[in-house]
């Protein structure tokens, strides 16, 4: 059993397709339970409002679809319809600088944050962050660690650059069940090569953030690492 974590890491949290800040917060209301005591989760909204039935009917993450109340994405796929799908290819995509801005003044006024996590299209999104933090685009951008639920990387050809070798040093944690059927494990798997010496979490369940008891020591043995690396520095 690793000794505790001596103060709380502060994770900016990235919510997914058709939810909000709120609702991601409720969404891993156990994960907080889980972690209360070596985490401090923030949550913020994605600045797109996601239109109503026909985006939701064709929205790349159906399982969030239900019952969502102001429901908001990161970025669209479909940039005529304002809608999204994780594996529609495109050669455009629409507003994700707008996001990247939105992360970046959360950091600015919510801030600093030593982590960051990202569920499905947030996870996705947060893949491309800690690239535009690697390659010096965003100095704002300090975070020592990512947490990828559920990630992809993005179909959309104006995002290739953000792909690009070397793969990125920042320590992460990448978390995805063998039976989700929105983001199949394959498709996270995909991630793995962006980042170097990747940590994975795999869990038997569907599309959602894992936080039973057998998944703690996983999450808590990946900050504790962190930390320790931070003390010696």
């Amino acid at each position: 059993m690793s000794s505790p974590i001596s103060a709380p890491f502060r994770i900016l949290c990235i919510h997914g397709y058709r939810q909000n800040g709120s609702t991601f917060r409720e969404k891993t209301g156990a994960l907080r339970k889980l972690l209360k005591k070596q985490v401090e989760l923030v949550y913020i909204d994605a600045p797109h409002q996601v239109p109503g039935e026909g985006a939701m009917q064709k929205a790349g993450e159906q399982e969030t679809a239900g019952g969502e109340e102001d429901p908001r994405g990161w970025w669209f796929s479909d940039v005529q319809a304002k809608s999204f799908d994780a594996g529609q290819e495109c050669e455009a995509s629409l507003g994700l600088e707008e996001s990247v801005e939105a992360v970046r003044q959360a950091v600015q006024d919510l801030g600093p944050f030593d982590g960051i996590l990202g569920f499905s299209q947030g996870a996705a999104l947060v893949a491309m962050l800690c690239a535009l933090q690697e390659q010096g685009k965003q100095p704002h951008f300090k975070f020592r660690f990512a947490i990828l639920v559920a990630g992809f990387r993005s179909a959309c050809a104006q995002h290739g650059k953000l792909y690009e070798a070397p793969a990125l040093s920042l320590p992460s944690l990448h978390v995805f069940g063998q039976t989700d059927r929105v983001i199949p494990e394959t498709k996270s798997q995909e991630l793995l090569s962006r980042f170097n010496r990747p940590q994975v979490l795999t869990h038997p369940g569907g599309h959602f953030v894992p936080a039973a008891s057998a998944h703690r020591q996983i999450y808590l043995d990946f900050l504790k690492k962190l930390q320790n690396e931070g003390e010696m520095e």
